[in-house]
């Protein structure tokens, strides 16, 4: 049970590789985790899976039919969802047979109240899991160990103890003790004479001291407890009480001198001691008697909460998204080694994310594919022609296949990556030490110690803060590179220059993979945001850069006639 997952089959390794800080970053997971949730605690929870990349086929297609689960029954979302709420709450149960020292009966009972959810928990799961026609291995296999748990701990009986241990300890209604005093009446020492299961209400006692003190009575010699005899009939100081079927020692006496300078009172002290350790043998043996039923191998279901939850949340997010009209599917998983890959209409996520939200963004959807004649993509295109926003989209959508969850796309087939690894615009205080062309070069340097042929690289307008040769000098190197290495890569650039001179390039490094020409496309003089492969349209670079910062005579112009206003 402590290797049961709902991320990895039983037999898997769970070897994966952890995304960068700038994957992360440039992949907008943290805008995904704002989307999935608005709770922190789950959001970390979320955060560890989602930086993790694991290439094992087994494990995606393990991880995608555990997720059709969780879409295909709201129900199991709903229930499963109240369940890691009351989980949450019992983080620390295991720490009720290691808890050796407890020492209060007020805490014992805590412990039953979180045994009794525990066990509420689990026979709700199973109930739930038996109810429903689930599919996916994972969610059969908790199944069968939700089941195994519930009659290997003998719940039923375990509940009828819980109950009846509940009930003894709700009839404690008063302690009997005993007080010896000084010669001033101030208490020398007290003691527990008995644990009782009604409440005081007799005045006896303080009647009895009054008579004295008017001189109404005489001082009895020796111990007298005829009076707590009638109170407590089974009381008997010399042997064992009984209080239910709880058997006490009567005899706790707990001796604490009265420090006659200050005249401090012991009383209380003593009396929290003696309690204290009755309290402790009561706990002692009801704990003993729970063992026999407790399986602690079960609290391991508390370790799968970021696992449901991750389920879930993404099972809504698919719900909402779908419910727009956007494709969404279950990616076909094949040979990680054919560095294959295949989507039809995929779309950025991110735009239906913030549709979801209220926005109305016109969406528009495209098809690629990897193989080894389009290994790696040279895209150009004008400026605020949507190259950053398919760029991204690619690398989501491969994530999310990964992770198992459905694809913003109406198909897809992939060969899983090792990991992904991103080359955006750094932020510019990054870039003080060594200079913005300097700082891109040393990222595209270490994304090359780490990349494999089975990475994926996803390059976003990168050497573009050079002039115009420094920069595509040493983006022909890189291209040539990512070809030798065999790895799958978009580069989003504004070098139309680097895409004329692909067949060049493919020639040189004379490699099974190749490296082609996509563009963003314009439709009757309007951005279509449409990828196909072409070669690059001709419009200069300086051109772009110039549209990008605003630098062209009209624009300046229309500035210029703004403020004159």
């Amino acid at each position: 049970m402590d290797k049961f997952s709902l991320m990895y089959p039983e037999s898997s390794d769970r070897k994966c590789e952890t995304l960068t800080d700038e994957a992360v970053n440039d992949l907008s997971v943290e805008f995904l985790l704002d989307a999935l949730s608005e709770d922190n605690y789950e959001k970390n929870l979320m955060r560890k899976i989602m930086v993790q990349v694991t290439d094992d086929e087994e494990t995606i297609r393990y991880r995608r039919d555990v997720f059709d689960d969780f879409l295909k029954h709201p129900k199991l979302r709903d229930e499963m969802s109240e369940l890691v709420k009351k989980l949450a709450d019992l983080r620390e149960i295991e720490r009720f047979q290691k808890d050796q020292e407890a020492s209060s009966l007020w805490m014992l009972i805590n412990r039953l109240r979180e045994i009794d959810e525990y066990v509420a928990c689990i026979t709700q799961l199973k109930e739930l899991l038996e109810g429903l026609d689930i599919r996916s291995a994972g969610m059969l296999r908790l199944k069968e160990i939700v089941t195994e748990i519930y009659h290997a701990s003998g719940f039923p009986e375990l509940k009828k103890d819980i109950d009846e241990t509940f009930e003894k300890a709700q009839r404690l209604r008063s302690i009997t003790i005993g007080v010896n005093l000084d010669k001033l009446l101030r208490p020398k020492n007290a003691g527990v004479l008995s644990l009782n299961d009604t409440e005081f209400r007799g005045s006896g006692l303080m009647k009895h001291f009054l008579n004295f003190a008017d001189g109404g009575d005489d001082l009895h010699h020796g111990t007298d407890v005829s009076d707590i005899k009638k109170f407590h009939p089974t009381s008997n100081p010399t042997s064992g009480t009984v209080i239910g079927s709880i058997q006490l020692a009567a005899n706790h006496n707990v001796h604490i001198e009265t420090n006659e300078l200050t005249g401090a009172d012991p009383l209380s002290d003593a009396l929290k001691k003696s309690v204290t350790d009755i309290m402790k043998r009561t706990v002692k043996d009801i704990k003993s008697t729970l063992k026999k039923y407790i399986n602690i191998s079960g609290y391991a279901l508390i370790k799968l909460t970021p696992e449901i939850i991750f389920y879930i949340r993404w099972a809504q997010l698919t719900d909402k998204i779908t419910a727009l009209g956007m494709p969404m599917c279950k990616a076909e998983i094949t040979d990680a080694d054919k560095r294959y890959c295949s989507f039809k209409e995929i779309y950025n996520l991110k735009l239906a994310i913030k549709n979801v939200g209220g926005d109305s963004i016109d969406i528009v959807t495209n098809d690629m594919e990897f193989d080894a004649d389009k290994r790696i993509y040279i895209l150009t295109g004008p400026n605020r022609g949507g190259k950053t926003i398919f760029t991204q989209a690619v690398g989501l959508a491969m994530l999310m296949a990964q992770w198992g969850v459905y694809v913003p796309a109406s198909e897809a087939t992939i060969s899983p990556c090792d990991n992904i690894y991103t080359h955006f615009p750094a932020d510019e205080n990054n870039t003080v030490d060594l200079g913005r062309l300097g700082e891109e070069s040393k990222r595209l340097s270490e994304i090359f110690d780490r990349a494999t042929p089975r990475s994926l690289l996803l390059l976003n307008e990168s050497l573009a803060t050079t002039n115009v040769a420094e920069g595509l000098f040493i983006a022909k190197d890189v291209v040539k590179a990512m070809l030798y290495l065999g790895t799958r890569a978009i580069f989003n650039t504004h070098m139309h220059e680097l895409a004329r001179c692909l067949s060049e390039l493919n020639d040189e490094v004379g490699k099974e993979s190749k490296a082609v020409s996509l563009i963003t496309g314009v439709h009757d003089g309007q951005r279509s945001f449409k990828v196909m492969i072409a070669p690059p349209q001709g419009v200069s670079y300086a051109k772009d850069i110039a549209l990008k910062y605003g630098v062209t005579y009209d624009i300046i112009r229309e500035n210029i006639d703004k403020k004159q206003i």
